[in-house]
C-alpha cells in the first residue's frame, strides 16, 4: 500500500504582506501530480491546513479543489486533521459532504468518526480518537490513530485530563490503550498528529519563525517514547523542516511544509513523504522533493550598487536584505533598491562599525533649542551617529506643522 505524507499547507499564509496564493495554488497541483504519479491509495494531512481560523474565499476554495483532485473523485481516501493555527470547527463542518468524496475531516481530539461506505472504501470500524480503513484492493485494513491538535482546554474537554498529569502521559496512555485493542500484527497501524514532537533526550527542535508556538497542558512537548510500539509510522505536523525524529524501524516523520513561509526557512528543500507499508512488516519510506514555490534568501551588504545587481540578477526570490552602510539610506537609495525587485520583503539598514557602549543618562540642556536636542537625542540613540540631512528635514516638518 502507497500512502503520501504531508502536512502544514498555511494555505492562505502571507509573508509579510505578500501573498503566497499563487505559489500555493501551483503546489498544490504539484501535490496531486505526485499522488497521482505514484499512484498512492491514501492521502494523510497532518494539519495546519489554513494559516488561520478565518481564512479568505480564495484559500478555502483551494483547499477543497485540492481535497477534491487528491481523492480521486472518492476513489482514494483523504484524511486531514486541524492543527494549531486551523479553527477545528471549520475543518468538521463540511465533514458529512466530504465524506461523499472520500474525504475525512477531523477537527477535535478523540472524535468519533461516522462510519460510512463508498464504492471503492469504507470506514470498517471507529472508535474514539481511530478509525479502520478497508479497500477494495486490499485484503487487509489500515487503522488510524488521529489526533488533531489539542490545547489544554481542549485536552480537559476531551481526554479528562486532570492538573497534575503531563500531557504526554495522557496522550501516551489514550494511544496504547487505542492500539493495545484495535492494532494487531493483520493491518497496517499509523498514528497522526499535529502535535511539537521531540525523542527524549534528544536536541530540542526549533519551532519555525513566526510559527505559533506550542506549550500545552502541564508539559512542555510530546516524546516521541509514548508513541504505542504497534504503530509502524508516524506522520507529523508542526514543524517545517523534514525530519525523522523516530527511528528506521519506527518512522516518527515530519513531512515539511511545502513552501518556505519564514526566513528561518530559508534554504530549505521542501517535501512530501511517500510510504509503502504492509501488515507486521516494517514500512520503507522516501522523501520526494517539491519543486515549485519561489526560494526565500537572506542577503546582506555593504555596497547598494553590488546589491541592485545581486537584486536584478535574482528576480524570483523573495528577499530578506541587510544593507551596512556609514549612514542611514537616503530616500533616493531606497527608492533605487525597491525599484530593482518586487520581492524584497524586508530592507534591513544597519550601521557599520556601532559600537555598543555604555549608558550614560544626563540631563538635557535646556538652554539649546529643538533642533539641537533632538540631534543630542538620534545620537544617544544611534551610536554617535548624526542624523542626516533628510532625516533634520523631516524634523523640522514636525516642528512646523
Amino acid at each position: 500500500m502507497k500512502i503520501l505524507h504531508t502536512a502544514d499547507w498555511h494555505l492562505g499564509k502571507k509573508l509579510d504582506s505578500f501573498s503566497r496564493l499563487e505559489e500555493q495554488i501551483l503546489v498544490m497541483n504539484e501535490i496531486v501530480e505526485i499522488a497521482d504519479q505514484e499512484q498512492v491509495n491514501l492521502v494523510l494531512i497532518a494539519g495546519d491546513l489554513f494559516d488561520n481560523f478565518n481564512p479568505s474565499v480564495e484559500a478555502v476554495e483551494l483547499f477543497y479543489k485540492t481535497l477534491k483532485k487528491l481523492s480521486n473523485n472518492g476513489k482514494r481516501p483523504v484524511i486531514a486533521i486541524s492543527g494549531n493555527h486551523d479553527s477545528p470547527s471549520l475543518i468538521d463542518a463540511p465533514d458529512p459532504l466530504a465524506r461523499e468524496c472520500g474525504i475525512i475531516l477531523i477537527g477535535y481530539p478523540n472524535a468519533k468518526i461516522q462510519e460510512f461506505e463508498l464504492n471503492d472504501f469504507k470506514i470498517s470500524k471507529s472508535v474514539e480518537g481511530m478509525i479502520e480503513l478497508k479497500l477494495n484492493s486490499f485484503d487487509f485494513p489500515i487503522r488510524i490513530i488521529h489526533t488533531p491538535y489539542a490545547n489544554e482546554i481542549r485536552l480537559k474537554q476531551y481526554f479528562g485530563e486532570n492538573k497534575e498529569d503531563a500531557l504526554n502521559e495522557v496522550l501516551a496512555t489514550n494511544w496504547k490503550n487505542i492500539a493495545d485493542e484495535y492494532c494487531d500484527e493483520n493491518g497496517v497501524n499509523l498514528l497522526m498528529a499535529h502535535l511539537y514532537m521531540n525523542q527524549k533526550g534528544a536536541e530540542i527542535l526549533e519551532e519555525p519563525e513566526g510559527e505559533k508556538p506550542i506549550k500545552i497542558g502541564n508539559a512542555d512537548m510530546i516524546f516521541s517514547e509514548a508513541i504505542p510500539p504497534q504503530i509502524q509510522y508516524t506522520a507529523l505536523g508542526h514543524l517545517h523542516g523534514f525530519k525523522n525524529i523516530g527511528s528506521e524501524e519506527n518512522p516518527v516523520v515530519y513531512s515539511s511544509s511545502p513552501l518556505c513561509y519564514s526566513f528561518s526557512e530559508a534554504g530549505q528543500n521542501k517535501y512530501v513523504s511517500l510510504i509503502e507499508a504492509e501488515p507486521n512488516q516494517t514500512i520503507s519510506y522516501h522523501k520526494i522533493e517539491l519543486k515549485n514555490g519561489k526560494p526565500l534568501i537572506r542577503k546582506t551588504f555593504d555596497n547598494i550598487n553590488v546589491a541592485v545587481e545581486w537584486l536584478n540578477e535574482n528576480q524570483n526570490a523573495l528577499v530578506e536584505l541587510t544593507l551596512e552602510s556609514d549612514s542611514f539610506l537616503k530616500a533616493d537609495e531606497r527608492k533605487l533598491i525597491y525599484q530593482s525587485h518586487d520581492g524584497i520583503i524586508h530592507l534591513i539598514p544597519k550601521l557599520k562599525n556601532q559600537e555598543i557602549e555604555t549608558v550614560e543618562y544626563k540631563f538635557a540642556d535646556q538652554t539649546k533649542d529643538m533642533k539641537e536636542l533632538f540631534a543630542d537625542y538620534f545620537k544617544s540613540k544611534n551610536g554617535n551617529q548624526e542624523p542626516n540631512d533628510e532625516i533634520k528635514d523631516l524634523f523640522n516638518e514636525i516642528l512646523n506643522t
